[in-house]
């Protein structure tokens, strides 16, 4: 018989005392088992490429939904917050490596685990001691699954419909992309058609025995609710930031006459004690999100021309009386620039940050400054579909400000008939 000294290696035990499969783990010539329910078992996820920043916080809501009925009804279950890395819209060049980047950048993990039970990826290592995970499923659309028209959950492990990035080594070892690691590998990958919500993942897993099970393309799952009051507070637990949070607070301050108290938007530490609120008044001034670039060719009848935007701000500004107009835009400089003369008569303001707070918190956190400023705003003005509109439209009802103030959007020049956006209404 081998005799194991130092090292600690994993088995299955499938036939135990409790007639149950156990985990088991032998010291030396030592075996203790472990009740599979109580074992510390871990899901791993990643999102297509090219999705934005906006889209992988609404991808993250649908797993930690799933994550937090998984340790309710299936044992000690943990969501591994996968590392931000370079985005679309990350495209400054004098900020550093933009990949690799912990949730705690951007957002209070303390306050995310008030609803779900998440981890960090390098907690995750260090606390797993390995960098092979066990399973990997990619997830896909079943090939058929627009054409019959009938709503129907299922899944099912098939061939792949496209070709993937994990590259098959040797027995038990995959390759594949894994968030920018280099040492992390994967014993197993399989394509999984799926067609249903995030917790229909439940019956994927709850019966496997690995430890360790990653979802490559998770924005396939659907939200299990959109818009009750599950959904809400794994929204309301996204609290940015706290430093992110006092960047903004003082660019309020300084520049736009906006406090919390005298804005009425003084909220609680913790967002479990939050309660609904209602005629929230907000800062001094209007703000635009005018999304540009990929929108300008993207969705050239919604997008008005920089003429036309002025013209539909200098409206509202009328109607509000406010003389003050914060911009979040991912426009190049001319263009804003080319806004400001069409609105000379007002004071015209964006975000710009110092050299160390851009270098330190990216561009992924000079965006969530500029909602967190557009969320305290007296009037807000969306971009039609824009993920990043939505947060902050979110952010809004959360916060307790009227549907009129919010759910508003600029009009494209030539649209007949300018509908205003869904108004998704906070449940408590």
């Amino acid at each position: 018989m081998l005799a194991f000294r130092e090292s600690i290696i994993f088995i299955i035990c499938i036939t135990c005392s409790l007639g149950s499969t156990d985990f088991c783990t032998k010291y030396g010539d030592k075996i203790e088992c472990q009740e599979k329910s109580k074992f510390t078992r871990y899901i791993l996820y990643d999102v297509n490429p090219p999705e934005g920043f906006n889209l992988r916080r609404d991808v993250y809501m649908r797993m930690s939904v799933f994550a937090r009925k998984m340790q309710q009804n299936f044992g000690d279950w943990h969501l591994v917050l996968p590392p931000w890395g370079q985005l679309y819209h990350w495209q400054s060049i004098d900020v550093g490596l933009q990949e690799l980047l912990p949730w705690s950048l951007f957002f209070n993990v303390s306050s995310l685990q008030q609803f779900a039970p998440v981890m960090e990826m390098h907690q995750f290592l260090q606390e797993i001691g390995t960098s092979s995970l066990d399973l990997v499923y990619i997830l896909q659309h079943y090939a058929d699954a627009f054409e019959s028209g009938k709503w129907e959950e299922k899944f099912e492990v098939e061939p792949c419909h496209e070709d993937n990035k994990y590259t098959h080594v040797n027995v038990g070892n995959y390759r594949g992309p894994f968030w920018g690691y280099t040492n992390i590998t994967a014993k197993q990958v399989e394509c999984l058609s799926f067609h249903g919500h995030a917790s229909q993942l439940q019956e994927v897993i709850k019966d496997l025995d690995a430890r360790t099970i990653m979802f490559d393309h998770a924005e396939i799952a659907l939200h299990d609710t959109f818009g009750d009051a599950l959904y809400w507070k794994a929204r309301r637990s996204m609290r940015f930031a706290s430093v992110l949070v006092k960047l903004a607070s003082n660019f309020r301050s300084e520049y736009l006459n906006s406090t919390d108290k005298a804005d009425g938007t003084v909220r609680p530490d913790d967002w479990t004690q939050e309660t609904p609120r209602e005629g929230v008044l907000g800062g001094p001034y209007l703000c635009a999100h005018m999304r540009r670039k990929d929108f300008l060719w993207g969705r050239p009848k919604q997008i008005p021309s920089l003429e036309s935007a002025a013209h539909q701000i200098k409206d509202h500004l009328e109607k509000l009386k406010l003389s003050t107009i914060f911009i979040a835009t991912d426009a190049p400089n001319s263009e804003f620039q080319e806004l400001e003369q069409h609105l000379s008569q007002y004071q015209v303001l964006r975000y710009k940050p110092s050299k160390i707070v851009k270098q330190t918190y990216k561009d992924g956190g000079v965006a969530i400054i500029d909602q967190i400023i557009c969320s305290h705003a007296r009037y807000f003005l969306g971009t039609y579909e824009s993920t990043f509109s939505f947060r902050i439209q979110e952010e809004r009802e959360i916060m307790g400000f009227d549907s009129e103030t919010t759910f508003n959007r600029l009009c494209g020049d030539k649209e007949k008939k300018c509908n205003k956006p869904s108004m998704w209404r906070i449940v408590f």
